[in-house]
């Protein structure tokens, strides 16, 4: 069973885009040949929220991956040893999605059960003279 995972990795800001877009087709081709499937977007250029190593800036690349875990072993094995990449991570979603999905589940399941009328108490029929007098302090 293949499992989804969504893999973000930052490359050098002055990485030339041909050699981006070998390292994004090699790293494709890792997963197709595993008989994943890959979508690829490339973020373009964006400030990082901290400095990393001597760079203030990179490039960002998001791959949603679904293959088997091997397979996302190999691509991070080669996201760490290939030189401009300069930080990446590896996120599962589909376990998050099942979640989601669950939680939407009994929160509709909640929703039938408040919209339908709430019934009627039942509670014996009293006249006013029958009921018990309020204590007077």
């Amino acid at each position: 069973m293949d499992r989804k995972y969504e893999v973000m990795f930052i490359v050098r800001p002055d990485m030339v885009e041909e050699e981006l877009n070998k390292l994004v087709s090699t790293l494709e081709s890792v997963v197709t040949s595993a008989n994943g499937t890959t979508k690829t977007e490339v973020w373009g250029k964006r400030r990082l929220a901290y400095r990393v190593g001597k760079f203030n800036d990179g490039i960002f690349v998001l791959m949603v991956i679904e293959a088997p875990g091997s397979t996302i072993h190999e691509v991070e094995r080669r996201l760490r040893v290939t030189e401009p990449v300069i930080k990446f991570i590896t996120v599962r979603t589909d376990e998050e999605l099942k979640r989601i999905d669950k939680l939407k589940k009994l929160r509709d399941a909640k929703k039938k059960v408040s919209a339908q009328p709430a019934p009627a108490p039942i509670t014996p029929a009293t006249t006013e003279a029958e009921a018990p007098a309020p204590a007077t302090a």
